[in-house]
């Protein structure tokens, strides 16, 4: 029994960094998702040029996927944010995680194609991080990056995040084990993009 409250209290008393926020950039907005970006979501990740650079994602990628991702989500019985990027008149372009897998904080995101090559990635990444560190700033978060997406490794790259390693990881997309760039990042590493 003393071992079953011992672990109950050390399960209670993990930090988090608590409920996810809404965020303000200079051309954004990233706020907690909601059932109706179903139709967003699937629209976008059912891009493969999307989908192929997620590895949990599969393909094709439809609406009732979505739903049943963002029902998961917006349970709020995870400790993760995942934040619905948004642009103009809240319309939904992408997504930024940072999630507790295995005993390590990630972070990973995404944006519809049409808005890439903009800097929107980078902006929403730094808010997203640099508010997760206000809250968690012991922590180190972990990414990386597949191989064959060398921009998403810049976007990490001129955020401050280090590269730490390489493994072979399955994409659910490609339904293939793809080259993986891990990387990591500490609090007093972030930098804010130029």
């Amino acid at each position: 029994m003393n071992a079953l409250v011992s672990e109950r209290s050390r399960l209670v008393a993990r930090p988090d960094p608590g409920p996810s926020p809404v965020i303000e950039t200079e051309r954004l907005r990233l706020r907690p998702h909601r059932l109706s970006d179903a139709p967003a979501i699937a629209e976008s990740l059912s891009d493969f040029q999307v989908a192929r650079m997620l590895a949990r994602v599969p393909a094709p990628y439809d609406q009732q996927d979505a739903l049943d991702w963002l029902n998961r989500q917006t349970a709020n019985v995870l400790p993760d944010w995942t934040l619905a990027i948004t642009a103009g008149d809240d319309v939904h372009i992408g997504c930024i995680g940072i999630e507790l897998r295995h005993g390590r904080w990630h972070v990973g995101y995404w944006l519809n194609r049409f808005y890439w090559g903009k800097g929107l990635a980078s902006e929403a990444v730094y808010a997203a991080v640099e508010r997760f560190f206000r809250r968690m700033p012991e922590v180190t978060l972990h990414s990386g990056v597949f191989a064959d997406n060398p921009a998403s490794l810049r976007l990490q790259e001129k955020l401050g995040f280090k590269v730490t390693g390489c493994s072979q990881i399955y994409a659910l997309a490609r339904n293939a084990m793809v080259a993986h760039i891990e990387t990591r990042l500490a609090a007093e590493g972030l930098r804010r993009p130029a």
